[in-house]
């Protein structure tokens, strides 16, 4: 239905269907990614959401960057009811992606460094300009972040992360500090924008200019936020060095804003002391507020990733409470040094394990032994088979003359092409979900060729894709393997 309703959407827009329709890899929300190409080949991301209500502050937010010239997708078209609508294809090349190879090493050099800082100068203008004519009262949930949001965070922080890792403490001494802190961080305000998510998995490289996404959270807000948020993504683990350089670059960018006539009173002639004071507030707000998430997504929903994220995140706290950023809090501050105190059990997650078959139709259908009854089943049957030639009858899909007849003859190639994106799709919905068991299985006439090939190919493929582990079953054959 999504695919239905995207393409008459599309076909209104352009006056033709696309050619093509794309499933994209889930993200962290509801929302259900496309890309649809037309016939040379030019594309077009489609977005099918949940709440037309969230629909419509990206919709909104988007029409009020491109008239203020903003590196934003730009939106060709949306549905009477905002639950679908088309965007700029910005490409594939997130700036977390191109800095996993420095983020790994922990060797951030002067390239990575260049791409960072044309991200975080223009933090300012988004801020600003953004706010400037924004209608904050389309933002969803809400128009700007007040005492009420702010609370929620906190609250977040303590049910979902310190319950969960058993840490013990008062919750009326804690209120009580939770109460100040909320009211020292809103002390400020003014019409800038606040992007809420403001992360290197939001910004998009093409031809290398940056490129600004995912902004349907934000709402009216201080500035501090987004570069906490930014700077201390736990998981981008950014050198200290590093980050104090970025924000000498964002205060340097911020001082034509300062100085402006119409710059909002709470800011005018800020210096850098001021800022500093004000942000480290905002950085332990974030910390806390990203650790409720942790917290919910790992410890409670076992996601891999928000597990990870964990460690570098109580780091990122210690090193905060080692700056008194806490110290105005000190019923906080010492339920936070309590956490980093306590060693935290070694977490188990059993990860999610893809059983992929081979198999004859004429023996059956492999049993789906999770006891979850499901699973693909794809026919490899319509595709040429080498078992018609004598030179293959006594070999297998696994040896290179069937390998080479398969990929000369071209309809295996055609046949996988359809079901790689279909795989891929159920793959990071259920590591998204926290699912531990997904089934595959190819059959053909013998279960020797065709469904052997597909089945080592898709299996590889996948563990290359996800790096999850593949047990790989080629029943007929009595030939099995684990990737790990």
């Amino acid at each position: 239905m999504e695919k239905e309703r995207l393409t008459s959407l599309y076909t209104q827009w352009r006056g033709v269907a696309p050619a093509s329709i794309e499933t994209l890899p889930g993200a962290g929300s509801n929302r259900h990614y496309y890309r649809l190409a037309d016939a040379e080949g030019a594309t077009v991301i489609g977005v099918v959401g949940t709440s037309a209500e969230e629909n419509r502050a990206f919709i909104h937010l988007t029409r009020h960057f491109a008239s203020k010239q903003f590196n934003t997708p730009q939106l060709y078209a949306a549905s009477d009811d905002s639950i679908l609508y088309l965007q700029e294809d910005l490409g594939s090349l997130s700036l977390f992606d191109f800095l996993r190879p420095a983020r790994e090493s922990g060797a951030y050099g002067d390239r990575e460094y260049q791409v960072l800082r044309q991200v975080i100068t223009q933090l300012p203008r988004m801020q600003f300009e953004g706010g400037d004519k924004a209608l904050f009262h389309v933002c969803y949930p809400q128009a700007e972040m007040d005492a009420t949001s702010v609370m929620f965070d906190l609250n977040y922080f303590k049910y979902n992360f310190l319950k969960l890792r058993g840490i013990e403490f008062n919750e009326f001494r804690l209120q009580h500090d939770f109460e100040a802190f909320v009211a020292d961080l809103l002390t400020e305000h003014a019409d800038t924008f606040l992007y809420r998510d403001f992360q290197a998995r939001n910004v998009m490289l093409r031809d290398g200019r940056p490129f600004f996404i995912d902004y349907q959270g934000g709402r009216k807000g201080p500035i501090y936020y987004d570069v906490a948020s930014f700077l201390w993504q736990a998981s981008a683990k950014y050198p200290d060095a590093l980050r104090q350089r970025l924000i000498d670059d964002y205060f340097e960018a911020l001082q034509p804003y300062l100085s402006a006539a119409d710059c909002p009173a709470c800011y005018r002639g800020m210096d850098r002391p001021r800022f500093m004071q004000r942000l480290r507030q905002f950085v332990l707000f974030r910390l806390l507020q990203v650790l409720g998430a942790y917290g919910y997504r790992g410890l409670w929903e076992k996601k891999k990733h928000f597990v990870d994220s964990i460690p570098p995140a109580l780091d990122n706290l210690k090193a905060e409470l080692m700056l008194g950023s806490c110290d105005a809090y000190p019923y906080l501050k010492e339920v936070c040094e309590a956490l980093i105190a306590t060693k935290p059990e070694p977490f188990v997650h059993e990860g999610l394990i893809v059983r992929v078959f081979s198999f004859s139709y004429k023996k059956g259908i492999p049993d789906d032994i999770s006891g979850n009854g499901g699973g693909y089943v794809f026919d490899c049957r319509s595709s040429n088979n080498p078992g018609r030639y004598a030179e293959y009858k006594k070999i297998t899909g696994l040896d290179q003359p069937v390998i080479d007849f398969l990929e000369k003859d071209g309809e295996i190639l055609d046949f996988l092409s359809h079901i790689y994106p279909l795989v891929d799709f159920h793959t990071q919905r259920w590591l998204d979900r926290g699912f531990n068991d997904l089934q595959i299985s190819f059959g053909c006439t013998g279960g020797q060729h065709r469904s052997v090939y597909s089945a080592q190919h898709v299996a590889e493929h996948l563990h290359e894709k996800f790096g999850v582990e593949v047990h790989l079953c080629h029943r007929e054959q009595g030939i099995t393997q684990v990737l790990k």
